[in-house]
């Protein structure tokens, strides 16, 4: 990652803080599995630690060491990686989750086509990301842009239409509260 680490400096603070949405992850990743969890820009591992019983094993992925570096949770495997090329193979993962972190990557297209290459088949992607239609999230994102966070939200329908291309891959949004869950299984 080049430049100025917003998510190391902020690290700290995410460490301290739990996954609020749990059941609602729980529910839409068809938790519990037999199996292997990739929590992908998973920063500190919050919410793959709120699920990590539900699976045989979790692996946290982040490009910002800072903030796997406070990942507390033991039973979290972490990897320092972007999210534009993972370095697993094909078909490796019973569930892939992307909490909160889609508006973070550079290459969106390219981060959702690696988590949909290592998912299994008949695996879930659950991207759940801030609903940009509503007023509060519309603050938030003008607040990461003048913090220069290089933060660009999409719309739940945005993040469908990204993933079009997966053949046979049944996709489902859900809104709940503030977030959308977009879910697609393969």
């Amino acid at each position: 990652m080049s430049g100025f680490d917003h998510f190391a400096v902020l690290a700290p603070l995410f460490a301290r803080l739990s996954y609020s949405q749990t059941e609602v992850l729980r529910e839409a990743a068809s938790l519990p599995v037999q199996g292997r969890l990739l929590e992908v820009g998973g920063g500190t591992g919050r919410a793959a630690a709120a699920i990590h019983g539900l699976v045989d094993e979790v692996i946290v992925s982040d490009i910002s060491l800072g903030m796997l570096q406070k990942a507390s949770h033991p039973a979290l495997l972490p990897v320092c990686n972007g999210s534009e090329t993972l370095p697993f193979a094909d078909d490796s993962f019973e569930r892939v989750i992307m909490v909160d972190a889609l508006h973070h990557v550079i290459d969106r297209d390219r981060s959702v086509r690696e988590m949909y290459r290592v998912l299994k088949p008949g695996g879930v992607l659950v991207i759940e990301e801030p609903d940009i239609r509503t007023f509060g999230i519309k603050l938030v994102a003008i607040a990461e842009k003048v913090l220069l966070m290089r933060s660009h939200f999409l719309t739940p329908d945005q993040i469908v239409e990204m993933c079009s291309s997966f053949a046979g891959g049944e996709k489902q949004v859900k809104v709940v509260k503030r977030t959308a869950w977009i879910i697609i299984k393969k």
